[in-house]
Parts: structure tokens; C-alpha cells; sequence
């Protein structure tokens, strides 16, 4: 039984597949602090959690974790073979065992060595507030949509989202000494989310986690952490640390961006004035024009006087460049912007029309309907059949009951879990086999230097960046999408909204993501 202590990663820097994922990461997080990950697609965002999780081992570096420690990966981490009963009991168990030894230590209290384990006992289950843990079990199960699972099933017949949420309520029962989490909104309705940040904020260790929940990270962190590479840092000075939530970061960034490259070009205006000087030489000086006759001593005294004067120009200019070049500016590596390519060809848009729809256990759709060029958000709580609605529209699931008339000439679906049938296959030839005609490097999905990697070795994010691509390169009339945010960077989810805003396609986006449905100006369609 230990007491609180902080995380600390020191000059943390990792290699996979012979590319630099971190490089020099410095991080430390105390008792009571809630850092938030964020980063690009491919940034190290998953390579760190699972470093601190002790799943890998840093190329260099070192990393110092509190003993207590939870983790939750994105596929959840939970054994197959276990039931569902099995990952509760063994949240509990630790917390039942303390409280249970405590009583026994209580009738040897005029010990000193029984007194002193009482202690540091009481100290440790005050900590994890294990006299309340099976109320926060029952809680946690029912506020993640879990309260109607047998607790014989096995972890096997659960969905992902299933599992993802268990593995949650398993964590929040067992109040670790430090969290690290991955994605963990993921598969959250408003309840569960509500539920989720209410149990962060008020765990008093610390918790380090990487998500593209911008209304979570609003909520819950105390502090931002940008993996992506800037020459003035997170913090504006080089640090990786920015004090604050999301929101003030993300104006932050912006700022210092734009400090970035404003800094960069008058460097590079500076450099080239200077070497231009350096290149000056007395061959300038009267250039084409002799001395007159009774002026030959004084055109040589000037000259000689010019000559060194250039000279130490040149000279100064010289050294001045060495200084620059030194302490050059990087040159701002432009983003990788998404084109928001959901073009129609001039095809028209699809429709769909839904009456009394049933698919039994699943969903039932009494009416919905999307004219030609709507954008139409579902919204309802986990299990009330988005998902199921989607899969019907696209064809790809037959209901029981009920008339669908879906009218496209192409239809794409973008589901919530990807999967590449070939994981050896490289990202080019996986755009390839697709047979569109769009090319790969219009749509700003994936960036060049990944095109040749193969699809397995991709972080989720990029996996789901290339799977959007495949969708978007069938040129689709209807667009479906289940959950579009999950996985994906920050910037580029903002720029996927703002091209779900201007396309003609018709689009029917599935989604729980808060940031996104605030802002939705389009028609809403609630179910369940």
C-alpha cells in the first residue's frame, strides 16, 4: 500500500518500425493533476500512454510510475476469456481485502508495528474510498449503460463499445493512485460521459490522458500537452506544458503559430540581406570608372579605405549569419489539411425514406426521412440503434420489419470500427484496390511519408483517417457516418465539420460527440 506520488517521464524518447515517434519528452504529473494528450494522428499520443502503462519500453529515457497504477487502452485490454463478473471482482477485490484487514489490524492497535500498518492501511483505503466501492460499482455500471448485462457473459460476446465501458467502470470502482486512459470517450452517451468526468475530477491522483473530446478535455484537464513539433513549445517557450483547458489552448496555438511563422520570415529576410552583403566587394566601388590624372593618389588612398571598409562588412555580415544560422528558425511545417472533397459529380444527392422500421433487439425507426442534400445529425443514448439505422440504409444489414427506400446511385458508410482485411497491405495499395478514381493525395487524409507503410502498422487515428479517404473516394451520393470524430486529431475533426457544412452530398451523421451536436445547424432526428 503506497501513498500518492507523482508520474514523471524524463528525456523520453521512442523509435518504431525505424521512425522517431518522441523525441526528448519531459512530463511530470503530481497528485490532484489532470494533463490532457493531444496531437496529430500519428503524433506518439497512444505510444506514450502504453510507455507510462509499462507495455513498451522507451528507446531512451526513463519513466517513473505510482505502484497503484490503471490503464485503459482503446480495444479496452480486457481478457476474452473472463466474464463480466470476473472484471468486477477483481476491481472490488483489492478494496474488499484493505478493509477487511483493516478490521483485523484494529484489534492490535497497542502494538506499534500493528498501529503503524493501521495506519498507513487506513491512509491508503481513505485514498481509494474503499467503504464506498460497491455502491461506485453498481453506479458506474448502470451510468455506462451496463446495469443489464449478465454477469456470467463473457468478455467475448460483448461489442467494443461493451467492453471499452466496462474496462471504465472496473477503473472508476478501483480508483487507482494515477490514470492513464486512452480515448476514453469513446462509445459515451451524455450520461455516461456526465458520469465519466464527474468520477476524473474528483480522483485525487493523477491522471494523464489522451482524447479528441474537446468538451471533455474543457472539463476535466487542468493542463494541455501538444505532441506536435513547434519551435516555441506548448507553452510559447518551449516547454510542453500549457496551464489551462482546451479552449484557451487551441486560441493559444493559433497565436503562436502565426508567431512561428512571422519569426521564420523575418529570419530568412535577415539572412539574405546579409549574405547578400557578404558577397560585396571592392570590385562595387566605382565600378567601370578609373582615377583622372591628378587624382591617382587619392583614388588609391580611397580605395584602400573602401577596401577595408567592405571588408569588415562582409566580415561582420559573415559572422552575423553564423550566429543565425546557429539559432535558425525551423522552417513551420505546413499542416496537413483535409480538402473536404465530398463531391457528387454532378450526380444529385441521395434520399432516404424509413416507415415503421424494426430490426428485433436492436431498433425501431417508426418514421425518417432525408430529402435530397440534407444533413441530418442522429442522436439517442448507446444501445438505441444508431449504429443498426446505419448499417439498414447502407445495405448492409436487412430488417425485420418496416419499408426502407433508400434512392443513391452510390452509397458510403463510415463505421465506427475499421477494419483492413489485408494489415500487410500498404496504404496506397489499400486506396488502390478501391478502384477510385480520386487520387490519394487530393483529399489531405494521409500524409506522403505514411502512403508506403503498411495499413497495420498505422496508429487508429491514421487507420481511421484512411478509411474516411475510402469513403470519400467512392464519390458517395449518400453519406453515412457512425461516430466520424472518434480517433481523429483535433484539427482535422474541425475541418471535417466545416466540409460537412458545404458539401451538396447528402450526409446522415451518427454521433455523441457534444462539441459537434452544439454547433449543428442541420435537422436532428432523436431514436430510442
Amino acid at each position: 500500500m503506497t501513498h500518492p506520488t507523482a508520474l514523471t517521464l524524463r528525456d523520453v524518447t521512442h523509435t518504431y518500425d525505424g521512425r522517431t515517434i518522441l523525441d526528448g519528452v519531459d512530463l511530470t504529473v503530481a497528485p490532484g493533476q489532470r494533463v490532457g494528450l493531444i496531437g496529430e494522428n500519428g503524433a506518439g499520443k497512444s505510444t506514450l500512454i502504453r510507455l507510462v502503462a509499462g507495455l513498451e519500453e522507451p528507446t531512451h529515457g526513463t519513466i517513473t510510475t505510482p505502484q497503484d497504477l490503471g490503464y485503459l487502452a482503446q480495444d479496452s485490454g480486457l481478457d476474452p476469456r473472463d466474464t463480466v463478473g470476473d472484471v468486477l471482482t477483481k476491481a472490488l477485490a483489492p478494496l474488499h481485502d484493505a478493509v477487511a484487514h483493516l478490521e483485523k489490524l484494529a484489534h492490535d492497535l497497542t502494538n506499534p508495528v500493528a498501529a503503524q500498518a493501521y495506519d498507513d492501511l487506513l491512509t491508503w483505503a481513505t485514498h481509494h474510498d474503499a467503504w464506498d466501492a460497491d455502491r461506485r460499482a453498481t453506479l458506474s455500471a448502470q451510468r455506462l449503460g451496463l446495469a443489464e448485462l449478465d454477469r456470467d457473459t463473457r468478455i467475448a460476446q460483448l461489442s467494443g463499445g461493451q467492453r471499452s465501458r466496462l474496462a471504465l467502470a472496473a477503473l472508476l470502482t478501483r480508483r487507482p493512485e494515477c490514470l492513464v486512459l486512452d480515448e476514453p470517450t469513446n462509445h459515451l452517451d451524455d450520461a455516461a460521459l456526465d458520469h465519466l468526468e464527474s468520477e476524473l475530477v474528483q480522483l485525487p491522483g493523477a491522471l494523464l490522458v489522451a482524447s479528441h473530446d474537446r468538451v471533455f478535455l474543457d472539463r476535466v484537464c487542468t493542463a494541455v500537452v501538444d505532441l506536435d513539433p513547434s519551435h516555441f513549445g506548448t507553452d510559447g517557450e518551449g516547454g510542453r506544458r500549457f496551464s489551462g483547458d482546451y479552449t484557451a489552448y487551441r486560441e493559444f496555438r493559433l497565436e503562436s503559430q502565426r508567431r512561428w511563422e512571422e519569426a521564420y520570415a523575418v529570419q530568412q529576410a535577415e539572412l539574405a540581406d546579409l549574405r547578400s552583403a557578404a558577397r560585396t566587394s571592392t570590385s562595387d566601388v566605382a565600378h567601370n570608372r578609373g582615377p583622372r590624372d591628378n587624382d591617382k593618389f587619392i583614388h588609391a588612398f580611397k580605395g584602400a579605405r573602401v577596401q577595408k571598409s567592405a571588408t569588415r562588412r562582409a566580415k561582420d555580415a559573415q559572422q552575423r549569419i553564423e550566429v543565425l544560422e546557429r539559432e535558425q528558425v525551423p522552417k513551420p511545417r505546413p499542416p496537413l489539411r483535409f480538402t473536404g472533397r465530398f463531391a457528387s459529380n454532378g450526380r444529385g444527392a441521395g434520399s432516404v425514406r424509413v416507415r415503421d422500421l424494426v430490426v428485433q433487439g436492436r431498433v425501431r425507426v417508426p418514421r425518417f426521412d432525408v430529402a435530397a442534400g440534407e444533413h441530418v445529425l442522429i442522436e439517442g443514448a448507446n444501445g438505441s440503434g444508431k449504429s443498426t439505422l446505419l448499417h439498414v440504409l447502407a445495405g448492409r444489414l436487412a430488417p425485420d420489419a418496416g419499408d426502407v427506400q433508400v434512392s443513391a446511385r452510390r452509397i458510403g458508410l463510415l463505421g465506427q470500427d475499421v477494419d483492413f482485411v489485408d494489415p500487410a497491405r500498404t496504404v496506397r495499395e489499400t486506396y488502390r484496390a478501391t478502384g477510385s478514381e480520386v487520387l490519394l493525395g487530393e483529399l489531405g487524409l494521409v500524409h506522403p511519408r505514411d502512403v508506403d507503410r503498411p495499413v497495420g502498422l498505422l496508429s487508429e487515428g491514421q487507420q481511421r483517417r484512411l478509411a474516411l479517404a475510402i469513403v470519400i473516394g467512392e464519390q458517395p451520393d449518400l453519406l453515412l457516418l457512425d461516430e466520424p470524430t472518434n480517433h481523429l486529431s483535433l484539427a482535422l475533426v474541425e475541418e471535417v465539420e466545416e466540409a460537412l457544412v458545404r458539401t451538396p452530398v447528402t450526409v446522415v451523421v451518427a454521433s455523441h460527440d457534444r462539441w459537434l451536436r452544439e454547433r449543428w445547424t442541420g435537422p436532428r432526428h432523436a431514436i430510442g
